[in-house]
């Protein structure tokens, strides 16, 4: 009876997992207050649940979350930017009265930000522990691959057909954003994400021959769309993942025994494989040349003056280059401990030298804004997480499990685009695209049996 109940339980955290993930991308990719609150509400909810099953099942083996301890260590340095550590009396609220400071520049936006971080390490949580069958991986992905898909094919019914303001969401306006997405950036990560999935599964055998031609469609698709959203940095990322899959080429395909022999004659010759790098990068340049447009070659002109030093006209502070060389300015005033994660947007405004009309929210550059808001400490509990990948991401890549390996390629595909684009943009502060970015986490890191064997030992355990 309490084993039936546990397995319930489990069926059904793990598909309302799914379906959360699924719903989280429709409003806006969720970025509005009320929908993150009631996002992070219901991840604290399933795990509740999580607690439940796992006491009915006596199945924790907290070994499998190790590697969320950075991420935790992180939540927890942001809840410590937020306590008063006292400061000096201010002899205009009256005598002996104190102003009581804290690391962070903004408390209360550094305590949302400790609650969103914590929602998202609990569904990296629930993510590792029920991501236990190649079912489940394999519904994973397609989760994924299918939200990109309904996304793009949105996005091309906006652009094609909307006109006036309000195309099924209030908050969508003609010639901004992009399919649901406010910002058309951000719809670009979304976008890298599947990608990566879609070339890591093909490149690395993942799928069978004669549905290879329906992935290839399929990233078409996404990778045109990309495009037509005119996101500069999702462009270079996509280019940066092409090479990227080519350069881990021969690793994939050294694996594999039964590849055939102009695989194998790929995989061990260089001047092949620099070839290969070379026409897949001119290959997707032009179709993106041709697919983009007029729209997309002016977008890419204004590049220079978003990144020269030289000043010209009205000071408004909104090009990148000022937005760094503002932050950089920030990073140096507090470099140990930061401004506090969630307060960049209040801290910048002292640094930001500009007509004051337009006041940067983000940097621009997560790995910039994460060094000015959590310091010197942030960016090593940030290195300690990549540093940890490293070991269980090397032991799936050599797997004798194919699916298992070209799953774990496609994630290390999806976290190069994120990577690359991160540099220019801040994609991972919507909500949707920092779950999707734990989903290829899970994706490339869940201990994941043969379906036969979870079978059979459920079985015995009646």
């Amino acid at each position: 009876m309490i084993q039936s109940a546990a397995r319930r339980l489990d069926r059904g955290i793990y598909f309302a997992l799914l379906a959360l993930i699924a719903l989280s991308a429709v409003p806006y990719g969720t970025v509005e207050p009320w929908w993150q609150a009631l996002f992070e509400c219901a991840v604290f909810g399933l795990a509740a649940l999580w607690l439940i099953e796992g006491f009915l099942s006596s199945s924790y083996e907290w070994s499998a979350y190790r590697i969320l301890l950075p991420l935790v260590a992180l939540a927890l340095f942001g809840l410590l930017q937020t306590i008063p550590i006292g400061g000096d009396g201010d002899p205009s609220l009256g005598v002996g009265t104190k102003v009581w400071q804290t690391l962070s520049a903004d408390p209360h936006g550094t305590r949302l930000w400790v609650a969103r971080m914590l929602s998202l390490v609990l569904v990296a949580a629930m993510l590792l522990r029920y991501t236990s069958t190649h079912r489940r991986l394999s519904s994973l992905i397609y989760l994924v691959i299918a939200i990109a898909v309904a996304s793009a094919l949105f996005g091309l019914a906006r652009k094609t057909i909307q006109h006036d303001a309000g195309f099924i969401l209030p908050h969508l306006l003609p010639g901004f954003g992009y399919a649901q997405f406010i910002n058309n950036n951000h719809f670009a990560f979304l976008m890298e994400i599947a990608v990566g999935l879609l070339l890591g599964l093909m490149a690395a055998g993942g799928v069978r021959r004669e549905r290879l031609l329906i992935y290839l469609g399929v990233t078409l698709l996404l990778g045109m769309s990309l495009v037509l959203s005119n996101s500069r940095g999702g462009i270079l990322s996509m280019l940066c993942q092409v090479i990227f899959v080519a350069v881990l080429f021969p690793t994939v395909s050294s694996v594999r025994a039964t590849s055939s022999k102009w695989v194998r004659l790929v995989g061990t010759s260089r001047v092949l494989r620099t070839l290969l790098v070379v026409c897949l990068v001119a290959t997707v340049s032009i179709g993106i040349v041709w697919v983009g447009g007029d729209s997309l070659l002016g977008r890419l002109e204004v590049i220079p003056g978003e990144v020269s030093s030289r000043d010209a006209g009205a000071r408004w502070g909104d090009r990148r280059i000022d937005i760094w060389r503002a932050s950089w300015q920030l990073v140096k005033a507090q470099p140990v401990a930061g401004v506090g994660m969630g307060g960049y947007w209040t801290a910048i405004t002292a640094h930001h030298d500009a007509s004051g009309e337009m006041t940067p929210q983000r940097a621009h550059n997560d790995y910039l804004e994460l060094l000015a808001s959590g310091g010197l400490i942030g960016v090593a509990l940030a290195a300690w997480f990549v540093v940890g990948l490293i070991r269980p991401v090397r032991r799936r890549l050599r797997s004798n499990d194919r699916f298992r390996r070209a799953a774990t390629l496609g994630a290390l595909v999806g976290f190069c685009g994120v990577a690359v684009h991160s540099l220019v943009d801040f994609g991972l502060h919507t909500t949707i695209n920092a779950v999707i970015a734990i989903v290829l986490l899970a994706i490339a890191t869940a201990d994941v049996a043969p379906e036969k064997q979870v079978s059979s030992s459920r079985s015995g355990s009646q």
